[in-house]
């Protein structure tokens, strides 16, 4: 008697439709658009806060949870974004539209700065980045236009109104998070993103397949490096002013790391939850002084040690949802036994 034969693979983005969840962030991001005409300026304030860091996380994420570039010198571009809206607004021009002309300049700067970082492996390399980020710092204090070591204020926005300029600080930001979000949904579902998912499994069994390993990371690296110059340009429009100690400190990589770990590595959806909790953390604890950062610190120890995953993974897990499904999905009777390299190597057509 022979055997049945087995039914065809076929391979989703999703094992359900992604229809509500475009639906539920458009309606979040109308939402979002309407708040400030609802609260008050100090929630609005906050919410930038939040948005900014929101970025500095998902690019973070794409460094760390997918090129495996655990980077502790993100503030280096985050400094430079704000020093360019700076420069650009001591020349005239408009510092919203000096956003997205930090995001290319230190895009472009991360490239050659890609050649030399990239020399490093595993602990040296996020040495190495912390060093490049303190050396960009004592470059940008060396120029007395610049404030120096005290710092400068940002021309061309101080006889706006308040609650308008907070408002549009408060629309640009959520734009630049929006652009972020949806800029790591696309490069993860396409061929790049595949090769980042082969990379973040297994880099030696991706370099076996071909996967052009060095270049899928430097893409991911200049790509972090805008997000976070945009973040930065976000930083000085809303406070106004900048302070070399202050834009390019490592505190920056320290709440990047830990919204990323509790969130969740190597997901769009963990920075948004990671982001959230540590706002919720900050705002309830802060008042308290050392227990803030005891029980933020306490928190980061133990998801790290029993869910490495992270929190949004035992969601994820718990109850198979995903807002933004960027892998593969097999559906067959012989799916389950495929590996992932024959899969990897199946969809990008190298058998």
């Amino acid at each position: 008697m022979s055997e049945p034969t087995p039914r065809p693979i076929r391979v989703t983005r999703s094992r359900r439709p992604a229809t509500a969840s475009a639906v539920l962030s458009a309606i979040a991001v109308v939402a979002l658009l309407s708040l400030p005409y609802v609260v008050y300026a100090n929630v609005t304030s906050l919410l930038v806060n939040l948005f900014i860091l929101l970025v500095l996380a998902t690019m973070w994420n794409l460094l760390a949870g997918y090129a495996g570039l655990v980077s502790v010198g993100q503030q280096a571009y985050i400094g430079l974004g704000a020093y360019i809206v700076l420069v650009l607004a001591q020349n005239g021009v408009s510092p919203f539209l000096g956003i997205p002309l930090a995001a290319a300049g230190c895009a472009i700067a991360a490239l050659p700065l890609s050649l030399l970082v990239f020399r490093l492996r595993n602990e040296y390399f996020a040495i190495g980045t912390w060093v490049v980020a303190e050396a960009v710092q004592l470059i940008a204090v060396r120029f007395p236009s610049l404030g120096g070591g005290t710092g400068a204020s940002l021309p061309g926005l101080g006889g706006w109104d308040p609650a308008l300029r907070l408002a549009l600080t408060y629309w640009a930001a959520l734009a630049v998070v929006v652009l972020a979000l949806a800029g790591a949904y696309l490069l993860l579902r396409s061929r790049l993103g595949l090769d980042l998912t082969a990379i973040r499994d297994d880099e030696v069994g991706a370099r076996s397949v071909g996967v052009g390993v060095s270049r899928a990371k430097r893409i991911v690296y200049v790509v972090a490096a805008g997000g976070a110059g945009a973040a930065g340009s976000l930083l000085i429009i809303s406070q106004l002013n900048v302070q070399a100690g202050s834009v390019f400190s490592v505190q920056w990589s320290a709440y990047m790391i830990f919204v990323a770990v509790i969130g969740g590595l190597g997901t769009i959806e963990g920075p948004i939850l990671g982001t959230v909790i540590f706002f919720a953390l900050q705002q309830t604890l802060a008042e308290r002084g050392a227990w803030y950062l005891v029980v933020v610190g306490g928190l980061a120890v133990l998801i790290a040690m029993y869910a490495p995953q992270g929190l949004w993974g035992l969601v994820s897990e718990r109850f198979d949802l995903r807002l933004f499904p960027v892998g593969y999905w097999l559906h067959g009777d012989d799916a389950h036994t495929e590996g992932f390299f024959g899969r990897l190597r199946r969809l990008v057509g190298r058998d």
